[in-house]
């Protein structure tokens, strides 16, 4: 059997949507992890981080079922859905890569302000760090924060910024690049589906179109 046949094309699908699976637990494993030892006490990042893994592990399964079944309904919404998935990480993965640092600081702001005072501590506490950036436009906030800061050299410390945006630009360019890596492997799996889709079962009646 080619490696563009029946077979290869189902084994070629279930692999990708196993490893899909993985990743989804492996996502879904870090955020109970990060969680139980207290490195992230916000539920929203934690319920962020767990509805992601279980939206891949789904999307995982329905592939993985279609393609065992070849299930023409199942392999349609699931290539759609993946494509969707697709453009939306290749957009995302490409802001990444493009981001400057003017760019970073105003994400950074945009983050910052919609995180409780508790995730706020626990990052200062972390990074040994008081507030965000200490600029014209954020002095309030800034002022703010440093006063509810619980890190005790906050004379000496850095802003929680800096040593955000110090390693910004290689942590976006990770991301970015491993964001292309995923999209691509992803309309790999699109294609695949759709070329599993129209192809007959030779176990199937040679007659029926399936």
């Amino acid at each position: 059997m080619v490696c563009g046949g029946f077979t290869c094309s189902k084994n070629a699908l279930c692999s990708l949507n196993v490893v899909y699976m993985l990743v989804g637990l492996l996502l879904i494993g870090v955020a109970a992890w990060g969680k139980g030892f207290g490195l992230v006490s916000s539920i929203h990042i934690i319920g962020g981080v767990i509805a992601v893994g279980v939206f891949l592990l789904l999307i995982a399964i329905v592939g993985l079922i279609g393609a065992i079944h070849h299930h023409q309904v199942m392999l349609f919404f699931y290539m759609v859905i993946l494509f969707i998935v697709f453009l939306f990480q290749l957009g995302v993965s490409c802001s990444c890569l493009a981001m400057n640092r003017g760019q970073q600081e105003s994400l950074l702001n945009s983050a910052w302000r919609i995180l409780d005072n508790k995730t706020k501590t626990d990052l200062e506490s972390q990074l040994n760090c008081c507030g965000l950036l200490n600029t014209t436009a954020t002095r309030v906030q800034f002022d703010k924060d440093y006063i509810n800061c619980p890190v005790v050299c906050k004379k000496d410390c850095l802003s929680c910024g800096e040593k955000m945006l110090y390693h910004a630009t290689t942590a976006l360019k990770i991301l970015g690049g491993v964001g292309l890596f995923f999209s691509f492997t992803e309309i790999l799996g699109v294609w695949l589906a759709v070329r599993y889709r129209n192809q007959k079962d030779p176990r199937a009646n040679p007659s029926a179109f399936l």
